[in-house]
C-alpha cells in the first residue's frame, strides 16, 4: 500500500524527514506544507548575512520547492498554513494563498512546526523599529533597516546566542551595539567562570553590556526608540533587536489531542511518536530526554532537529530506530573568541541535586613552540565514578574540536580514564603530544585518585581562611605582578628548601599561574605530611572570575562600557606612536612568567625612552603588562589584542 505522509514545517526537522523518506521509501507520497515561502534555510547563518559576512541570500537558502520537487519528488507547498489537525479522522486543515483553505488526509503525519521568537506584553513592544529574528522575512526586514544610512545605534534585548551573534555582527558593521540581559551574565549555557570571557570579549570590541536589567517598555522617538529599564534607566536607539528566546510554535495543535508538557512542547517517544497514532513530531517544537541527567528538556539546536527528522522517517519506513537523548553541543564566535560546550553546567547539576565535581586547564592550542600557540580554558565536569557530564571551553583557536571529542566521549558514555587514554592528531601546528583533552583528563584522575584536593576559584575564595596558609608558588616576578590577597610566596622550585617554614597544622590553601606547577607543590607538601588544597586552573582561574563590568554599578545593574580610562588613554598615545619601536620581542606560546622574564631582559638592554614592542598569546598578559609596566615605572604607549594575539609597546624609562 502506497503511504501518504504529510509534513507541516521544513527547515531542519521537516525538510530532514521528506528526504530520509524518500531515499527510504521511493513509492511514498510525500506532501510538505510550509507557512512561509522558505521551505530549508540556513537559520544559523541569518546574523551573518545581516553583518555581510555572507554577502550572497540565496546562499541561505538549502532546498527550493523546485530542488525538492526534482531530486526528491515531494509535492512542497509553500505559502500554506496548517491551522488545525484532527487526527481521528486524520486530516489537517489547510489556509493556502494559492488554494484556500481546504483539509488534506494522511496516513502518517509529521509535525515540525518549529518554534517562535518569544515576545512578551511590554509596552510599545508593537513598534515597527521593534525587530525579531527568526526566518528569511525577518533577516530581509532587519537587514533593510541597517542598510539605511541614518541607522547607528541598536539595543539589542536578550544576551543569548541570536542576540550576541547580532550584537557581534551588527557592531561589525559600524552600529553603536547594546545588550540588556535580564539574568547575571550573558550565555546561560556557559557558567559564570566561562561566561566572563564572552563578556570581555564583547567589552574590547566596544559592545556595552547591561546585566541583571530588562525592558519594561518602549516608546518610538523621532530619532528611533526610548527604551526604559526595570531599574528606571533610559536607553536610546535606532532600532531594538529583541531576542528574549523562543517558545514552541503550536497553538495550531491544541484542539488536537496530542500531549504537551509543561510549557507547550509536544510530547513525544524515543521513536518520535506522539500521544496520536500514525503522528511524529520533531525540532524545536518538541520535548525532549536530556542525554546527561534523563530529565525532560527543550534544547532548540538545528543539529538534533535533524537527527530527529530522520529518526521520524525511519520509523514511518519501519525501521524501528530510536533517539537517545540531546546533550546541548554547540558553538558561538564572539569576534575573534570561540566559546563552546556540551552537557550539562553546573547550575543545571546543582538544580538536580547530582553530585560533581569541576577541574579547569588552560592549555594553548598547539605546541608552545610553534608560532601562534594561542591559549584557552577547558572546563571538566564529571561525577565521582569519572563519567563525564559536562564541559565548556573558551579561547581564540582550537576550542571546537577540545569540545567535539569531549562530546564524542559523553554521548558513548566515557570518563577521564578515556579522556587520558584518547591517542588524538599530534604535529606541531595542531597539537601537542599531550593534548589538552588528555590533559584535562589527567588533571580529573589525579583528583579522582586523591592524588590532589582541589578546590574551584569560587571554593578557593570562599573558603574559611582560619587556621589556613595562603601560599603562591610562582616565582617572584609573577607574585610582585599581582596575586590573591594575604598569600606568601615560596616558588615551588624553592618549597623543599623552605619547606620547614610552613606551619603542619594548618591547611595550605596553594596555587600557581594555571594550576600545573601547584600540582606539583601539592605532591611535595601532601607526601610531607601538609594537608593540601590546590586551586584548580591557578591564578588565571581566579583573575577570570574576578573580571568585572567597569563603567558603573548602580542598585541591581551592572554596565561594561565598551573602553575603560585605562584602555582610552593608551588607544590615544597610540596614534602617535603605534609600531614605532626599537626592538621587536616574540612571546608568543610562551606561558607566565615567561612572558615578563623576556621582557625584563629585553627592557635592561635597552636605552631610556626606547620602545619595546611585545607579541604574545598568553591571555594574562593583556592586563598583567598594565601592572608590570606600574611596577617597573616604563610608559606602556599602546596595547591592543589582534585574532587572540596580545600587542604591547612598552617605552623604557
Amino acid at each position: 500500500m502506497i503511504k501518504k505522509v504529510l509534513i507541516v514545517g521544513g527547515v531542519a526537522g521537516g525538510a530532514t524527514a521528506a528526504a530520509r523518506l524518500r531515499r527510504l521509501d521511493e513509492n511514498a507520497e510525500i506532501i510538505m506544507f510550509e507557512r512561509d515561502e522558505y521551505i530549508s534555510f540556513a537559520n544559523c547563518g541569518l546574523p551573518y548575512y545581516i553583518g555581510d559576512v555572507i554577502k550572497e541570500r540565496d546562499k541561505l537558502l538549502v532546498q527550493t520547492p523546485e530542488s525538492m520537487k526534482a531530486r526528491f519528488n515531494v509535492d512542497v507547498r509553500n505559502n500554506s498554513e496548517v491551522i488545525s489537525v484532527d487526527t481521528v479522522k486524520k486530516v489537517v486543515t489547510v489556509n493556502s494563498k494559492v488554494l484556500g483553505t481546504y483539509e488534506e488526509s494522511y496516513d502518517y503525519l509529521v509535525l515540525s512546526p518549529g518554534a517562535k521568537a518569544k515576545k512578551s506584553d511590554i509596552e510599545g513592544i508593537k513598534s515597527k523599529k521593534i525587530f525579531t529574528l527568526r526566518n528569511i522575512p525577518d533577516t530581509d526586514n532587519i537587514k533593510a533597516y541597517v542598510d539605511r544610512e541614518d541607522i547607528n545605534s541598536v539595543v539589542v534585548i536578550g544576551g543569548g546566542y541570536i542576540g550576541v551573534e547580532m550584537a557581534e555582527n551588527l557592531r561589525e558593521r559600524g552600529l553603536k551595539v547594546t545588550i540588556v540581559q535580564s539574568p547575571r551574565h550573558l550565555m546561560p549555557p556557559f557558567d559564570t567562570d566561562i561566561v566572563v570571557s564572552i563578556e570581555k570579549e564583547l567589552s574590547d570590541n566596544g559592545v556595552e553590556i547591561i546585566l541583571n536589567d530588562g525592558a519594561k517598555a518602549f516608546k518610538d522617538i523621532d530619532e528611533g526608540v526610548e527604551i526604559t529599564l526595570r531599574s528606571g534607566s533610559k536607553l536610546k536607539a535606532d532600532m531594538v533587536i529583541f531576542a528574549i528566546g523562543v517558545t514552541p510554535d503550536t497553538r495550531f495543535l491544541k484542539d488536537s489531542g496530542i500531549e504537551f508538557g509543561p510549557k507547550g512542547h509536544i510530547l513525544v517517544n524515543d521513536k518520535m511518536e506522539t500521544s496520536a497514532s500514525n503522528v511524529f513530531a520533531v525540532g524545536d517544537a518538541i520535548e525532549i530526554v536530556d542525554f546527561v541527567n534523563k530529565q525532560k528538556s527543550a534544547i532548540p539546536l538545528a543539529g538534533p532537529a535533524n537527527k530527529q527528522g530522520r529518526i521520524a522517517a525511519d520509523n514511518i519506513a519501519g525501521l524501528g530506530t530510536t533517539y537517545k537523548g540531546t546533550q546541548g553541543t554547540s558553538i558561538i564566535k564572539v569576534f575573534g573568541l570561540t566559546a563552546a560546550s556540551t552537557g550539562n553546567n553546573e547550575k543545571t547539576l546543582t538544580r538536580l541535586n547530582i553530585p560533581y565535581k569541576v577541574i579547569f586547564v588552560h592549555p594553548v592550542s598547539h605546541a608552545s613552540y610553534y608560532p601562534d600557540a594561542l591559549s584557552m580554558t577547558l572546563k571538566l565536569i564529571f561525577n565521582l565514578d569519572g563519567k563525564i557530564l559536562g564541559a565548556q571551553g573558551v579561547g581564540y583557536d582550537g576550542v571546537d574540536k577540545r569540545i567535539d571529542v569531549i562530546a564524542t566521549v559523553i554521548r558513548l558514555g566515557g570518563t577521564v580514564t578515556d579522556l587520558t587514554e584518547l591517542e588524538l592528531c599530534y604535529a606541531p601546528p595542531y597539537s601537542s603530544a599531550k593534548d589538552p583533552v588528555n590533559m584535562a583528563g589527567y588533571v580529573a584522575e589525579n583528583l579522582l585518585a586523591g592524588r590532589v584536593d582541589v578546590l574551584t576559584s569560587n571554593q578557593f575564595m570562599a573558603y574559611e581562611k582560619e587556621n589556613t596558609i595562603l601560599l603562591d608558588v610562582r616565582t617572584e616576578i609573577e607574585f610582585n605582578n599581582g596575586h590573591i590577597k594575604d598569600a606568601i610566596n615560596i616558588p615551588v622550585d624553592d618549597l623543599r628548601e623552605k619547606i620547614g617554614e610552613l606551619d603542619k597544622d594548618k591547611v595550605i590553601l596553594e596555587y600557581c599561574q594555571v594550576g600545573l606547577r601547584g600540582y606539583v607543590a601539592s605532591r611535595i607538601l601532601t607526601q610531607n605530611g601538609f594537608k593540601v588544597k590546590n586551586l584548580t586552573g591557578g591564578y588565571k582561574s581566579v583573575s577570570n572570575s574576578n573580571f568585572k563590568l567597569k563603567d558603573a554599578y548602580s542598585g541591581d545593574k551592572e554596565k561594561i562600557s565598551s573602553l575603560d580610562p585605562d584602555t582610552q588613554v593608551l588607544k590615544e598615545k597610540a596614534e602617535k606612536d603605534i609600531d614605532k619601536y626599537d626592538r621587536a620581542l616574540d612571546a608568543c606560546g610562551l606561558c607566565c612568567p615567561g612572558p615578563f622574564v623576556e621582557v625584563e631582559n629585553n627592557i635592561n638592554e635597552l636605552d631610556v625612552d626606547q620602545i619595546l614592542k611585545v607579541t604574545a598569546t598568553d591571555n594574562g598578559f593583556y592586563e598583567d603588562i598594565k601592572s608590570w609596566c606600574n611596577k617597573t615605572n616604563n610608559e606602556l604607549i599602546d596595547l591592543r589584542k589582534e585574532k587572540g594575539k596580545v600587542i604591547a609597546l612598552i617605552k623604557k624609562q
